[in-house]
């Protein structure tokens, strides 16, 4: 910062993508399906969608997490695997609901180690999030950071556990993926189309990298992300579960799973030509493990 003066990261997607202000975020939050009681979690997959498609089932997700941490990272990709991760150089980020500021120290130490470089692009997986940060973690400070689909990503997740633990930071995590993008308007229709399609999607392809997930295996996510095109940011995911790894947490647990045909409620003959599927799931503490055992002021 200069000064004062703070430079802050302004809204890059319009309004369709998410509420334009603070009541209108406010209003959609109010309207979203009261989820089932849970014990609250400090990391979780989120898709990042439109809200209209997805904000419900990323809400899910993101309103698990632990409210008393002081640093939110929130993990995006939408990267070739040999990039380099980006972060977001600003000191706050503009939301509906405010800003959010950077945790500025624990960006420069992880992107020292990372070889990190700044975010200038417009991208959704971080973004899309962010009101939804703002309304439950509002006094939390933000890591926005991006990260390729290779296996340095899980490395980088057990470095933000670590580098988190010797700072003294709580900080829960935020990955933000869609999972199978099919049909004509993604290249990728191997079922055809209408039913038989969706219904592959939903227990064939999505399932097998759901279950990679939860296996906690970084090589499987990848191979069938990249693979069976079942992930579109994986880099994220493989951060999860480096983070996780790095604090003992618990397997990932699903939340729940959609698909863009259900949530915009098309089903059965009238399937789109073109559809994208959504999860939310969550690592929780282990009893007894090195998540439990931190001395966060």
């Amino acid at each position: 910062m200069e000064g004062n003066k703070v430079n802050t990261r302004k809204r890059q997607l319009p309004p369709p993508w998410y509420p334009g202000d603070a009541a209108g975020v406010r209003a959609f939050i109010a309207a979203a399906p009261e989820p089932p009681g849970a014990q609250s979690a400090p990391a979780v997959m989120v898709p990042h969608a439109g809200w209209f498609y997805s904000g419900a089932i990323a809400l899910r997700g993101i309103s698990l997490l632990e409210r008393d941490a002081d640093t939110v990272a929130v993990i995006g990709g939408h990267l070739a695997p040999m990039t380099r991760p980006l972060f977001a150089a600003e000191d706050a980020v503009e939301t509906p609901l405010g800003p959010l500021e950077i945790d500025g120290e624990f960006r420069e130490l992880l992107k020292k180690e990372l070889g990190g470089r700044p975010d200038f692009q417009g991208d959704n997986t971080v973004e899309i999030q962010l009101p939804l940060i703002a309304h439950f973690l509002p006094r939390s400070r933000l890591l926005w950071i991006r990260l390729p689909p290779a296996t340095a990503s899980f490395e980088a997740g057990r470095r933000i556990g670590e580098i988190a633990r010797s700072l003294n930071r709580k900080t829960v995590l935020v990955a933000s993926t869609d999972l199978t993008h099919y049909g004509d308007a993604y290249g990728f229709s191997p079922q055809g189309s209408a039913l038989r399609a969706l219904e592959w999607v939903k227990t064939v392809n999505d399932r097998r990298f759901i279950e990679a997930v939860e296996a906690g295996d970084p090589r499987k996510v990848l191979e069938r992300a990249e693979g069976e095109f079942s992930a579109c940011s994986a880099g994220a995911v493989l951060g999860a579960l480096g983070f996780a790894d790095a604090l003992g947490l618990e397997s990932a647990r699903l939340l729940v799973y959609a698909t863009s045909a259900d949530t915009a409620g098309r089903g059965g003959a009238l399937v789109p030509p073109s559809f994208v599927g959504y999860a939310a799931m969550a690592w929780l503490r282990s009893p007894g493990g090195k998540g439990d055992d931190h001395v966060y002021s």
